[in-house]
């Protein structure tokens, strides 16, 4: 029986929603925890008046929608429902909810009213006939249409900061949360045709009804401000929870390259763990399909992050060995997270020797800053460029053990080396 135990929920990169939180519960400011994640970072501001345009939906046939009093040039009833449909050479047919054409209108098409407009259907964000604030620009290729909504950055917020943590949380998390998404939002590279993704590729957006008084409070409480490094806004990536330890960005995002406020940093008051997951090895191998030469016979990790988070592990089959990121292997198990640890036992209660070494939460908790001061606790990697971190308690941080494997040779009733040591969407990237 392989047992998989971890830590951690999503890429591990800079701000823990779960330990922002917690330092919130404890007392701390928006500006204390967002300093504790991103070293050596200070607040700016934005000047007012910013768009931001996003993805919606794409690749679809047909566009149901309401709300709108013009499409382009063409003026509109918004209390009906209304239907575009690709056509030929960059037009874009409207039709009534019945289905009478209406007319033919160029491409790109916007769609604009004085309330948010409604979306029919799923955007890509899950959302089901979701109200947006804004407008909608339509854009047809091959007769598929996709759906961008064009918002003032600040409305764009006030649709993500509640999609992303719970408005019951305190509000120092909300405002800390609101800040990083403006941040990620105005830092992000465009992609072709929209600046952002409506899902957890960028930051989970829900629109107009996903707002609430108190996640509309926190943007308004940081109107404009960013964080950001050497003057300039940067892409602040976040995720669900750490486990105890967030990582370097070079190590979570295989290519990146580091920033010295991406750096890992311990999280006192995150101890999420999952598991443990229980698989035969033939489950296993099911799962690792298309990864796997022959048969299952270990896998070993050979690289390690900052936490013992997978940067890098091979799996050895009958008749031949894969080399694998930690993300690679992470998904294809189906692991929320990829500070993971493996060992095989004929117990499948039988916890793996090596879990409180390579798995458990940091028993070394850096002292982050007291109550009041400006500073943060981030762990820089050896070469790490850019200023001394703030002010702060550093406390050196143990290696998680030797550098190695976890192994899990067919057959073996013990268990297995797990322990290594090594160096934020969205979310991959998100928010």
């Amino acid at each position: 029986m392989l047992v998989i135990e971890g830590a951690g929920d999503g890429h591990g990169v800079g701000m823990s929603q779960v330990g922002a939180e917690g330092l919130a519960l404890h007392g701390y400011s928006a500006k204390q925890i967002l300093s504790h994640y991103y070293t050596g970072t200070s607040l700016g501001h934005l000047d007012g008046g910013r768009f931001v345009t996003v993805l919606l939906q794409s690749g679809l046939r047909s566009v149901v929608f309401s709300g709108a009093s013009r499409a382009g040039p063409r003026h509109l009833n918004t209390s009906s429902i209304y239907i575009a449909t690709g056509a030929s050479s960059g037009r874009i047919a409207l039709e009534s909810v019945q289905g009478r054409l209406l007319t033919y209108l160029a491409a790109p098409l916007e769609l604009s009213g004085p309330a948010p407009l409604t979306l029919g259907g799923a955007a890509l964000s899950g959302v089901i006939d979701g109200r947006y604030r804004g407008s909608f620009q339509l854009s047809e290729n091959g007769r598929r249409l996709d759906v961008v909504n064009r918002v003032g950055l600040e409305s764009y917020l006030e649709g993500v900061v509640p999609a992303e943590s719970p408005a019951s949380w305190p509000a120092a998390e909300l405002e800390a949360q609101a800040i990083a998404a403006r941040s990620y939002a105005v830092a992000s590279q465009p992609q072709q045709g929209f600046d952002l993704y409506g899902d957890t590729r960028s930051q989970q957006y829900g629109g107009y009804d996903a707002e609430t008084p108190m996640s509309d409070a926190a943007v308004e409480a940081t109107l404009g401000e960013v964080v950001t490094y050497g003057s300039k806004p940067v892409a602040t990536f976040y995720f669900a929870s750490s486990g105890g330890e967030t990582e370097n960005v070079q190590d979570a995002f295989p290519g990146a390259a580091p920033e010295p406020y991406l750096t890992a940093v311990l999280d006192p008051f995150d101890a999420t763990r999952f598991g443990p997951v229980t698989l035969t090895l033939h489950a296993a191998q099911h799962r690792l399909r298309g990864l796997v030469h022959g048969s299952l016979e270990s896998i070993v990790v050979t690289r390690r992050g900052v936490s013992p988070r997978v940067v890098a592990a091979n799996i050895v089959g009958t008749r031949g060995t894969t080399a694998v990121s930690g993300d690679v292997l992470a998904a294809a198990l189906g692991l929320q997270s990829t500070w993971a640890c493996f060992s095989v036992t004929s117990d499948a209660a039988r916890l793996a020797a090596d879990w409180a070494h390579a798995c458990a939460r940091p028993s070394r908790l850096r002292q982050i800053a007291p109550i009041g001061s400006t500073g943060g606790g981030t762990i820089a990697p050896a070469g790490a460029t850019g200023p001394t971190p703030p002010t702060g308690q550093n406390v050196p941080v143990a290696p998680a053990g030797p550098a190695g494997g976890a192994v899990v040779p067919t057959g073996a009733t013990g268990t297995s080396a797990t322990s290594g040591s090594n160096g934020g969407g969205a979310r991959a990237p998100s928010g």
